[in-house]
């Protein structure tokens, strides 16, 4: 007899044009943290859809606690003492935290005996005991639409504790924390997995694996390529076998040739909702062919200096200036005319349309031009066609082709679109925002030497990154922010990673 918990016995599941998992046979033992690797699109999210009732499987079995079960539901999973976090999450924003960790399991209780009410008391008194117990402090009064992204999360794991979940899937849990939210993080499923947990982490994050997990299953193109113990599997190994071939981890990256100034920033200030000022009289310019990176802690105004050059924010004072014409009072589209191209931090809120086809969202640059349209009407060859050779170009992997509905595509695949769209526009500047947040390697490989080519063309690159790492591997010069003020601007190269990360702290003299 083995002493798996969960076993996944030749599964299949298929979508309309696509095989996403064609037998898949795994097993996971109790109080493990057993990894899926593979790249965006490889299946890891489908198979563990299908172990938490989701979907239900086309072909195979799964066998929890040595039994054969059939989850025609979530509900069904989570009777069996499954739970998971969603990489986007599954929460009611206008309800408080208590709210959302209860829905469906509500303390119900009984007014003179006959009348049925949710003592809502008694829920949030549990759920602050069960957040301290596990090191995941929340506030359960504080309403959803008030707490920030890593909140949000805690909220998602306490509602697997509060059901009493003993098999935990987290669904690439980290693709939208900061560093120092996702050590903490890790540091939680450390602690549950000492608790007696056993863990499930879907990710195509190789360094997060090393860190945290015993074996690591291998998804591509929803095969099983290996199952590895992770303590003997180098990086470079397990890098390798997600993608198929030798990945390259450092871009080689040729001397600048720097041209006249495309973009300047003139004593720029943005104020955010409260009227506080969260961009403090930033200046900075950006020459054609050079990479201007900032750096900085997640919050720090970072976002909303790009926002404001793009439009997207207004500024309380100052200018900006593109190749020398002053586009401060412009709208979006008329900063995307003059030569502006932008890769926004949420690709879903900013960058698409998700319930749009993805022939559409890549044109939506380009929709009311020849030959999309003409006299006002729409060409649909021409969407199909420019959405093909774009596909190929930029290896976006949909089920459908040019009408696959953007929201069932991976995040990475609906991350390659937006840059490749972009891209095409061959922009004179073009500002990536978090370019490769939720990307695997291979993927990061490809839109590194992307940003790299668009350099070699003569671009302007404003490029905002919270991995340092990926910033000093690209950036010609850096400008360090720190509470909406640039603290430093100087050459990369006369630069360390430590430099910068105190400058980064807000210490002045580094």
């Amino acid at each position: 007899m083995n002493d798996y918990i969960v076993e996944m016995r030749h599964i299949t599941k298929r979508f309309p044009g696509i095989i996403a998992n064609n037998d898949v046979s795994i097993g996971i033992r109790k109080g493990e943290v057993y990894a899926l690797l593979g790249e965006n699109g490889a299946g890891k999210s489908t198979l563990m859809s299908m172990l938490f009732g989701m979907y239900e499987p086309d072909g195979g079995e799964i066998l929890v606690k040595g039994k054969p079960v059939a989850f025609h539901s979530s509900t069904d999973a989570a009777a069996c003492g499954i739970g998971m976090v969603h990489q986007h999450f599954k929460l009611v924003e206008p309800f408080t935290i208590a709210e959302n960790i209860v829905l469906g399991t509500e303390p119900e209780e009984k007014k003179l005996g006959i009348l049925p009410w949710v003592n809502i008391r008694k829920a949030n008194r549990q759920i602050s005991e069960l957040s301290r117990t596990y090191g995941l402090e929340v506030n359960p009064t504080d309403r959803i639409t008030d707490v920030p992204v890593s909140v949000r999360q805690r909220v998602e794991i306490l509602k697997m504790l509060y059901r009493s979940a003993e098999i935990m899937i987290f669904d690439e849990p980290t693709a939208v924390l900061t560093p120092q939210e996702i050590d903490f993080l890790l540091k939680i499923i450390d602690n549950l997995r000492n608790g007696g947990k056993t863990i499930i982490l879907i990710t195509h994050k190789i360094a997060e694996i090393k860190r945290i997990a015993d074996r690591c299953a291998i998804l591509r193109q929803g095969r099983l390529i290996d199952v590895c113990d992770v303590a003997e599997t180098s990086v470079q190994e397990l890098a390798d076998l997600m993608v198929g071939r030798q990945v390259q981890f450092t871009q080689e990256k040729t001397a600048p040739d720097f041209r006249e100034p495309v973009l300047e920033v003139q004593h720029l200030t943005v104020k955010n909702e409260h009227r506080f000022d969260v961009v403090k009289d930033v200046s900075f310019s950006i020459r054609g062919g050079e990479i201007f990176a900032i750096a900085g802690v997640s919050g720090n105004g970072q976002g909303e200096i790009a926002d404001a050059v793009a439009g997207l924010a207004k500024a309380a004072s100052g200018r900006v200036l593109l190749n020398g014409k002053d586009i401060t009072g412009l709208s979006v589209r008329d900063r995307c005319l003059a030569g502006l191209s932008y890769i926004p931090e949420d690709r879903q809120e900013t960058g698409v349309i998700p319930d749009m086809t993805l022939q559409e969202n890549l044109a939506l640059r380009e929709y009311y031009k020849p030959p999309f349209s003409r006299k006002g009407i729409l060409h649909g060859e021409a969407f199909r066609s420019y959405a093909d050779k774009l596909i190929g170009t930029y290896d976006i992997r949909c089920a459908q082709g040019p009408d696959t509905v953007l929201r069932s595509m991976s995040g990475g695949n609906q991350q390659k679109a937006i840059i490749g769209r972009e891209i095409e526009e061959q922009s004179a500047l073009i500002i990536f925002v978090q370019p490769t947040r939720g990307l695997d390697i291979g993927a990061i490989e490809n839109i590194h030497r992307q940003i790299l080519r668009e350099r070699e063309r003569g671009a302007a690159i404003l490029l905002i990154s919270l991995e340092l790492e990926e910033i000093m591997a690209l950036a010609d010069t850096i400008g360090v922010l720190y509470r909406g003020e640039l603290l430093k601007t100087e050459a990369a190269e006369k630069m360390s990673t430590q430099e910068v990360g105190r400058y980064m702290m807000g210490v002045r003299k580094a």
